[in-house]
């Protein structure tokens, strides 16, 4: 939004004096409409302003080879050019404009949510951007369930079913290894919810008669035992964080009336690696080769950029990326230890205030973990007071720069963080 608002202020509202004389109040206007469309968010910015220079456009794109002289294109066409990377039709670069950098960095985030962008223009009469998202539902109906004492929530809407069996015939089943029920007149394989877990237990509280949730994912369908089935209700459904978000099988949570957090199921994961348990072990090398193939051994060298701002971390990654470097870029510090798991940076440029996990706090995770410590750490920031700088030498960073900082600057301190290592000081 603040892109796409940017964009309005320096390309799209004339001056008060132009807007008088070609008969528009002096005052221009800028408007944000949400609504929902379906299963979308609908977001439109609009602006009074000169509209776009579809011949300014055009030319700019033959300029950089992006078409033909002679292409023949709409203007909707024509207009999603201003979203390529370092499209720009400002003939000065000010504070807010000409660097070509912003609406690709909009139309990259845009795309990451699943969404889309359009633009409309018309010469003299303004410019209205199209932004829809997909609309994730809040509220759902769900079934709650126990497992021993543990409650869960399930949505509806991946639930077939739920059967009673005896617990004599449930046990022959067992003896007999009989790991199929027919419902509806269609089989399920039986799991246990705490082996699909990786929690077994003891389901003391059955009385009789073994609850089963029917459900079904693809072509694979499952009864899972579960040691209770309360009912269902309509829950509110809440973001666990990435901590959690990552673990197959969990949806999300709920808060229940007494205050206590529920965990929401999501069974589909969690029957696909229950199936490949018990598959023979052609399947499950059939499974692992769908992984994602070992990354190359790198041979450039690698620069994480840690920054809650994405114009910060585009551009500062195109400085690196030009003069041969490859880059991997977290928005905050707990996005940052998620990948340090899987990947060891040779530098880190680190930003401080930043949400869930700032600069400090991530530069003592690292300096405090054997695998990490011995990365060069270089701060990027506009706290370029003596405190900040000092508070960095305590826990061990070794390069502090000031925002905003000179490109060259910036690559002469990571290359003498790439030759020589961890240093003993800030410099």
């Amino acid at each position: 939004l603040e892109h796409m608002l940017r964009n309005a202020l320096a390309h799209g509202l004339e001056t008060p004096e132009h807007r008088r004389i070609i008969g528009k109040p002096e005052e221009g206007t800028i408007g944000i409409n949400v609504s929902r469309d379906a299963t979308e968010v609908v977001i439109r910015i609009t602006d009074d302003g000169r509209g776009m220079d579809r011949d300014a456009i055009r030319s700019k794109a033959v300029e950089r080879g992006l078409i033909r002289d002679d292409a023949q294109l709409t203007d909707r066409d024509l207009f999603q050019f201003v979203l390529e990377t370092g499209f720009s039709t400002a003939t000065e670069v000010s504070k807010i404009a000409g660097r070509g950098v912003g609406m690709d960095v909009v139309n990259s985030e845009i795309r990451q949510l699943g969404g889309s962008l359009q633009i409309d223009s018309e010469r003299g009469r303004g410019t209205i951007f199209t932004v829809r998202l997909p609309f994730t539902l809040a509220v759902t109906q769900a079934i709650l369930i126990k497992l021993a004492d543990a409650l869960f929530a399930v949505p509806m809407t991946s639930i077939q079913g739920v059967m009673r069996m005896s617990r004599k015939d449930f046990e022959q089943r067992q003896i007999d290894q009989q790991t199929e029920v027919t419902y509806g007149g269609e089989t399920y394989h039986i799991y246990d919810l705490g082996d699909l877990l990786g929690n077994p237990v003891n389901h003391t509280g059955d009385d009789g008669q073994i609850p089963l949730v029917m459900t079904r994912t693809g072509d694979q369908r499952a009864a899972i035992r579960v040691s209770t089935v309360i009912g269902s209700r309509e829950i509110v459904v809440k973001s666990v964080g990435p901590q959690l978000s990552s673990v197959p099988g969990f949806f999300g949570a709920t808060i229940m009336g007494d205050g206590s957090v529920v965990v929401i199921l999501d069974l589909a994961p969690l029957v696909r690696h229950g199936a490949a348990l018990r598959q023979a072990p052609e399947l499950a090398a059939e499974i692992e080769a769908e992984l994602p193939p070992p990354a190359p051994i790198r041979k450039a060298p690698l620069v994480m950029v840690v920054d809650d701002s994405i114009t910060m971390r585009k551009v500062t990654s195109r400085v690196l990326e030009r003069h041969d470097l490859d880059v991997v870029t977290a928005k905050d510090g707990l996005d940052a230890v998620e990948q340090l798991q899987d990947k060891i940076p040779d530098v880190m440029l680190l930003d401080i205030e930043m949400p869930r996990m700032d600069g400090y706090e991530l530069a003592t995770y690292m300096k405090n973990d054997p695998r990490l410590r011995k990365v060069p750490i270089i701060m990027i920031t506009s706290r370029t007071g003596e405190k900040h700088r000092q508070r960095a030498l305590e826990i061990g960073v070794e390069r502090y720069l000031g925002k905003p900082y000179q490109e060259n600057d910036l690559l002469q301190n990571v290359r003498e963080a790439l030759g020589q290592g961890a240093t003993d000081g800030v410099n």
